[in-house]
């Protein structure tokens, strides 16, 4: 009588492939949780005074998640209320109103774990995951755990339009 002999299969052994998805995992979450430092941490995001038809937002990235979206059209300022905003979920972009025909645009990520945005009331936009709270005038940060303001996003006013900036 003959015993059968174990071969084990040829390949990467199981513990090899359960470490490297573990491993690719831990990245992934990492990657989306880091920040950048690179963010113009002295720009307010205000615009100069004058007419509603000149860019506010301040200083963006200039690119990132938003550079696809340049230059789409993102409502009209009668949908923006005065003292409040709205969120652009699609864009990743709040659209504030602080004061009549001064608009102002925000990256709708938070900045303590990358969650979005969700609402704009009582001058601010509010973070549902652990509470953050941003000023509606230059996303700094106005309560929870949120580290750093939320970063301008380059946008333009013209006529009733407002687009993000290419």
């Amino acid at each position: 009588m003959t015993s059968a002999s174990f071969h084990p299969a040829t390949g990467p052994a199981r513990r090899t492939v359960v470490a490297a998805a573990g491993a690719a995992s831990l990245g992934a979450v990492l990657a989306a949780c880091g920040g950048s430092d690179d963010d113009a941490s002295g720009d307010t995001g205000t615009a100069p005074s004058g007419s509603p038809s000149q860019e506010a937002g301040g200083g963006g990235s200039g690119g990132g998640e938003n550079a696809g979206a340049a230059g789409a059209a993102l409502a009209a300022t009668a949908d923006i209320p005065e003292g409040g905003g709205k969120v652009f979920p699609d864009q990743k972009v709040v659209v504030t109103q602080p004061a009549a025909g001064d608009f102002k645009a925000f990256s709708a990520t938070c900045t303590h774990q990358g969650c979005a945005v969700r609402s704009v009331a009582d001058g601010l936009i509010n973070c549902p995951c652990h509470n953050s709270s941003f000023s509606i005038t230059d996303g700094s940060v106005q309560g929870g755990p949120a580290p750093k303001p939320l970063p301008a996003v380059q946008i333009t006013v013209s006529g009733d339009s407002i687009r993000l900036a290419g």
